[in-house]
């Protein structure tokens, strides 16, 4: 069985929910709380015990780069004026040299194209796929707990949680088999069913260990839903040849690729925090009773 070592991270979206914000900012160096999305989820990868961060990109993306490379000036400045915490909290979250590589995804084709761009930097070794959009809060990093799911079952992995059934229209859906280890065998899976026809209400949150072999299927760019290569449609032809499980994630994940989303992330980690959780706590409930909706009239067309 080959270690996971290798984690690709797309980040080549546009981000035009964010827009104007995103017009110069990639949507991935947001920040919650202290720190940029983007880094939350390798943060987690890094817990899990990757090695290799490779990061799928578009144009107007190199910042993301260069937050992880090295800034000599910022290192400098902060060892003369004493800021050892802060030097050495900065140095523990960068990369070692040569672990992290870039690829274009020149195309908006697709999850399933920009996995696909990260072929040859993967190779034929099973790696960990995290959607940058979703970051979990939660004491043990979710991809962690599915890693040890994989060294038992040497198969592909997907973290699902559960979701209002009413809401199973929305999401990829899993069938639960019979449990296995810390997870539990997929019967099925089925990208946005009908309402009630679902065959449970876990979804699918943004977490995958795949299989090298998910890359040949990916090679026809095969075209699904809204034009595009689907990662959802190449993972149910990978499922006959080979086994899927599932890992029930049991906390909690904030999709910042909303904006509601990524206010509900700031806030939950802002409360997390143990230096501002107080603050925050009265500040919100000033707000709660002081604020009121905006009434605002529709202007005339």
């Amino acid at each position: 069985m080959k270690k996971v070592r290798k984690a690709v991270f797309p980040v080549a979206g546009l981000g035009t929910r964010f827009l104007p914000a995103t017009k110069s900012i990639p949507k991935e160096m947001l920040t919650v709380v202290d720190r940029p999305v983007i880094q939350y989820v390798v943060d987690e990868a890094r817990e899990a015990g990757i090695e290799h961060f490779i990061f799928v990109t578009g144009r107007n993306k190199a910042v993301i780069e260069d937050h992880f490379d090295v800034q000599f000036e910022l290192y400098d400045t902060l060892a003369q004026r004493g800021k050892d915490d802060q030097l050495s909290h900065l140095q523990r979250l960068q990369p070692q040299p040569g672990q992290t590589s870039f690829t274009r995804q020149q195309v908006p084709l697709g999850l399933g194209h920009a996995v696909w761009c990260a072929r040859d930097l993967v190779g034929d070794e099973p790696f960990a796929l995290l959607l940058p959009d979703m970051i979990m809060q939660t004491d043990q990093s979710c991809l962690k707990e599915m890693v040890k799911l994989y060294e038992h079952t040497g198969q592909n992995i997907v973290a699902v949680q559960e979701c209002d059934p009413a809401e199973t229209h929305k999401y990829g859906i899993v069938g639960r088999g019979q449990d296995v280890h810390s997870g539990f065998e997929i019967t099925g899976m089925v990208e946005k069913p009908k309402q009630g026809t679902a065959p449970s209400n876990l979804y699918i949150n943004g977490r995958y260990i795949l299989q090298p072999e998910i890359f040949k299927i990916l090679e026809g760019q095969e075209k699904g839903a809204g034009n595009e290569i689907q990662l959802t449609d190449a993972m149910l032809k990978l499922e006959k040849q080979q086994s899927f499980y599932g890992y029930h994630y049991q906390g909690r994940t904030f999709d910042c690729g909303s904006p509601e989303g990524f206010i509900e992330a700031n806030v939950a980690f802002s409360l997390w925090h143990p230096d501002m959780h107080d603050k925050v706590a009265a500040m919100l409930g000033r707000m709660l009773d002081e604020l009121k909706p905006i009434e605002r009239r529709r202007a005339p067309r």
